[in-house]
């Protein structure tokens, strides 16, 4: 079996199909999946979608997109609403210089306030870099040594030094569909690169559709596309690494149940 460990099943893309998307997901050995909080506002309809099926687990956090628009969101709260057994995680949060939807520093502020209730929940932290690799390593340096916490950059794409930090630090790494991508030679390299014990994968889905489903909307289903990308670059069979992967989500994310 596989796990996604990143996807967006609450998003109106898939408002009219859920219940085939998992089924659809199910048929092609994706097993489990972990829909992920964007907003703190809107965590009721995450949280509708992890208590509607057995094997789909979620987060609660604030995109870094939106760390503005919601910009009084506690440690205090996000514990509170971690506390629900369907929710195995805090996130996503941390930083976005691409976009910057929301100031630097308010982004910066909120990926801290998460750290934080990473580290008083022990929930691992899911991380989204983009274009801010000093900053993401200087601020997951620094709250590290306030006091250890788990977690994964998800969908890396990222330095090789990203790479290196977060693997020095205990952190996991995520590839989506983008390491499929013809232009995505190094984000390949870095993903052969790490050890197999230390990689999760996903689909980010409704996004980043993999090679070569591009085009299409992206979903569960399509997390083997990826994953056997990944594992070539391992050289390992996909039924291989499917199996470290999943045991790796469900170390890291040890409040979800393993089927």
């Amino acid at each position: 079996m596989l796990v996604d460990s990143h996807c967006h099943l609450d998003f109106p893309d898939f408002a009219d199909d859920l219940d085939g998307v998992i089924a659809r997901s199910h048929a092609e050995g994706v097993s489990a999946m972990l829909t992920i909080g964007t907003r703190v506002d809107a965590f009721d309809r995450v949280l509708a979608v992890a208590e509607r099926y057995d094997n789909v687990w979620c987060t609660v956090g604030l995109h870094p997109h939106d760390s503005a628009a919601e910009p009084n969101v506690t440690c205090e709260r996000l514990v509170a609403l971690a506390s629900h057994p369907r929710v195995v995680g805090i996130g996503e949060s941390g930083l976005d210089y691409h976009y910057d939807h929301s100031p630097r520093e308010r982004q910066r502020e909120s990926f801290r306030v998460h750290i934080e209730a990473a580290r008083e929940t022990g929930l691992p932290l899911v991380v989204h870099s983009r274009d801010a690799d000093d900053d993401t390593v200087t601020i997951l340096a620094e709250e590290m040594e306030r006091g250890a916490f788990r977690g994964l950059i998800h969908s890396f794409t990222a330095s090789r030094g990203v790479a290196e930090a977060a693997m020095a630090l205990g952190l996991h790494v995520s590839f989506s569909g983008i390491v499929t991508f013809k232009n995505a030679a190094e984000i390949r390299a870095i993903a052969g690169e790490l050890p197999p014990e230390r990689l999760l994968v996903e689909t980010d889905a409704p996004y980043l559709t993999p090679v070569p489903q591009r085009g299409k909307r992206n979903a569960p289903e399509f997390l083997p596309l990826t994953a056997a990308c990944v594992a070539a670059l391992h050289h390992l069979p996909l039924a291989d690494f499917a199996r470290i992967t999943t045991d790796t989500f469900f170390s890291l994310f040890d409040k979800a149940d393993a089927p």
